[in-house]
């Protein structure tokens, strides 16, 4: 997802009130061209809805953001393999966890699961119920090595947009 349309979604999530597409697109750092261009697109794709004259987000737009939004310093996702040992990799995002399942050692992701780290991180940082409880199917499947990961990924990708992971 382009960064001008993150910025979008942010500002139709936060805006309580009916805006001049002018004072809009000033609001997001882009012309009134080119943010009826990205608007238009995100309609297109289902992360806005025409509402009277305008656009509202939808569901579809609130997951994109969620997916993108970066949790607070501190409250970030750090992968280790065993209890002192480090992998180095972090997540800030449902996206970087995410990416960092695709390629994270395998045990990694063996040794956060069946101490239920992921469902409390998910949980306590990014309120998401529903994934917490997949990620408990998940875990009690005892799978391990690539089959683990492959669930996981499957498991948010089912949760979230494709295209929003990207």
């Amino acid at each position: 997802m382009l960064d001008e349309q993150l910025r979008i979604l942010k500002l139709m999530n936060e805006v309580t009130h009916r805006m001049d597409l002018n004072e809009f697109a000033g609001m997001v750092g882009l012309t009134t061209d080119e943010a009826t261009k990205q608007i238009q697109e995100l309609a297109k794709k289902g992360y806005l809805r025409k509402q009277g004259t305008g656009y509202a987000i939808t569901e579809k737009g609130k997951s994109a953001l969620k997916v993108q939004t970066h949790v607070p310093d501190g409250l970030e996702f750090k992968f280790f393999t065993a209890v002192g040992q480090p992998t180095g990799g972090v997540a800030r995002s449902l996206k970087q966890f995410y990416e960092a399942v695709k390629t994270i050692d395998a045990a990694s992701l063996e040794f956060h699961l069946y101490r239920k780290d992921f469902e409390n991180w998910l949980q306590a940082v990014l309120k998401d119920e529903v994934l917490v409880g997949e990620l408990e199917n998940v875990r009690l499947g005892e799978l391990k090595g690539e089959s683990l990961r492959k669930r996981i990924e499957w498991v948010i990708e089912t949760r979230y947009d494709a295209e929003a992971l990207r």
